[in-house]
């Protein structure tokens, strides 16, 4: 029984390295949506979702992970801290994940849906702080609170939220068949 907790906690923590590692490397290679002021990086959130296949740790330490790579990159503190807002919805969801599984198609839909809607307000809170605070680009002002923040911010984050849950979950169902635990997909 020991062997088989720390064979688990093992690739735990392998994964999350891994998992972190990619999640940094994303937004270097990866395709831009620039809708100014706002821009999308595709598949920039499809390491996090995974991370909340495998468990509340794993996304939890994802999430740390990738917004300490956005910190290291010299990027505006306004995109780190969109970043360490995705403990939040990673965290949750990985919650979710321990009482319930994505195997079904209603199930992972209503899941992408919840996740992202809290994606979206978590980075619509952060986004509205700077905002209200001065702390942003005058194009976020140029465009008004309604544009930049409400439709860009909250709407695009929610889109790029779907679109990268359809990836990670389309990626993740072939893992589980090479032998990767992920638990989203157990039970």
């Amino acid at each position: 029984m020991r062997t088989a907790t720390r064979s688990k906690s093992t690739e735990s923590v392998v994964l999350a390295g891994l998992l972190c590692a990619t999640g940094i490397i994303i937004p270097m290679f990866m395709p831009k949506v620039v809708l100014e002021p706002a821009s999308f990086t595709l598949a920039s959130h499809v390491p996090v979702y995974i991370a909340m296949f495998i468990s509340p740790l794993v996304a939890f330490a994802v999430a740390i992970g990738t917004t300490l790579g956005f910190l290291m990159s010299g990027l505006p503190i306004i995109i780190v801290m969109r970043a360490l807002s995705h403990v939040v919805f990673a965290t949750a969801g990985a919650l979710w994940l321990t009482k319930f599984n994505l195997n079904s198609v209603s199930k992972a839909a209503t899941f992408a849906v919840v996740t992202s809607l809290l994606h979206a307000f978590a980075e619509f809170v952060v986004v509205s702080t700077f905002y209200f605070g001065g702390n942003v680009s005058e194009k976020f002002y140029e465009n008004g609170f309604l544009r930049s923040v409400i439709l860009l911010v909250f709407i695009g984050t929610f889109i790029h939220s779907m679109v990268d849950f359809t990836i990670a979950y389309v990626v993740a169902k072939p893992l589980c068949k090479s032998g990767v635990r992920l638990k989203a997909f157990q039970g």
